[in-house]
């Protein structure tokens, strides 16, 4: 079964770290650890903060505030690793200063956002994707040789969960209406981009949820429809650390994703003939995959990637869009 590429065997590129936090410091040391690439700068708000994430990851450069980062002549591409409410402001602030983009998933907070960062990457002829670094792993690259090769029939159901456990905390990015909180943004992108890798945009979309003290989302139920005979089953929740699983069925067999199905992991395929056998490879990290392809995409000139295009990132913001409305959430300034 053959895997994705190497993330070192991808050309060297220097990056400028956007955000301080707990992604940002695992991107920092999946690039470091697992790819030909540079650190040259991390920027925050905080100068401590700035400091302490710089001589964790062995980055020379720190800029307090954002603006000096993404000027900064040494970066070549900025990750924006900021939240949710910010990922517009910094990633037109990247673009504006000429840089290729990485951002974080989600993306922006609504497709309207998003339309308005990739608007400005079309003029600046600048390379931009979304960080959904799942579609880059070696076992979903095996995944869908196992659908393309036939060998589960016609695909008529995905099922995909992700949950972890969140005590309530108004002032906790997740809990907090101002910083675009709620299961579905953070966590349920997952399942949903999963399920839009493998079956597209869907037809119709039907949600229920349930929504905490602030307004926003914390728990959701969601079906996506793709015509008369396939659905999509997925939920969310910042109330339970769930399987974390997904599964993808066919006419003929059953594709079942071990936990947690976005990051590296295992799968079995189990025929309707009885056969079965199972995708065990691991990796450590994974980051480094999405990292990769950002500096092959780079070099050789393009704007976007084939695996996260500019329009699957705005089909999923379409369906999270559709969801939240169907459910009653909306963030401040909307």
């Amino acid at each position: 079964m053959a895997l994705t590429e190497d993330p070192r065997t991808a050309p060297s590129i220097r990056w400028g770290i956007l955000g301080a936090g707990g992604i940002a410091a695992a991107f920092a040391d999946a690039v470091r650890s697992s790819t030909r690439a540079q650190l040259v700068a991390v920027g925050s708000r905080d100068r401590t903060r700035a400091e302490r994430f710089a001589t964790a990851h062995g980055i020379p450069t720190t800029h307090v505030g954002y603006r000096d980062l993404v000027e900064d002549p040494q970066v070549d591409v900025v990750y924006v690793a900021t939240p949710h409410s910010e990922h517009r402001e910094h990633a037109l602030l990247a673009i504006a200063a000429g840089k290729h983009v990485l951002v974080e998933k989600a993306f922006t907070r609504n497709a309207a956002e998003a339309e308005e960062v990739l608007a400005a990457a079309r003029t600046a002829g600048v390379f931009v994707m979304e960080a959904m670094w799942t579609r880059f792993l070696p076992h979903v690259a095996a995944v869908h040789q196992v659908i393309e090769s036939g060998e589960i029939g016609e695909v008529v159901a995905v099922h995909a969960d992700h949950g972890q456990f969140f005590p309530f905390d108004p002032a906790h990015r997740l809990y907090d209406p101002a910083l675009a909180g709620g299961a579905l943004l953070d966590l349920g992108v997952y399942p949903v981009a999963f399920a839009h890798d493998f079956l597209g945009a869907p037809t119709s979309v039907s949600a229920v949820g349930a929504l905490t003290e602030t307004g926003v989302d914390g728990q959701l139920g969601i079906v996506l429809s793709y015509g008369d005979r396939t659905q999509a089953v997925l939920s969310t929740t910042l109330w339970a650390k769930t399987p974390t699983t997904a599964a993808i069925s066919g006419t003929e067999g059953t594709i079942t994703i071990d936990g947690s199905f976005y990051a590296p992991t295992s799968f079995r395929v189990r025929r309707r003939d009885g056969r079965s056998w199972t995708f065990d490879q691991p990796v450590e990290r994974g980051l480094q995959y999405e990292a990769a392809e950002v500096a092959r995409r780079v070099a050789e000139g393009a704007t976007e990637s084939p695996r996260m295009s500019w329009a699957d990132t705005l089909a999923v913001l379409r369906t999270m869009d559709e969801v939240r409305a169907q459910v009653g959430v909306v963030y401040p300034g909307e």
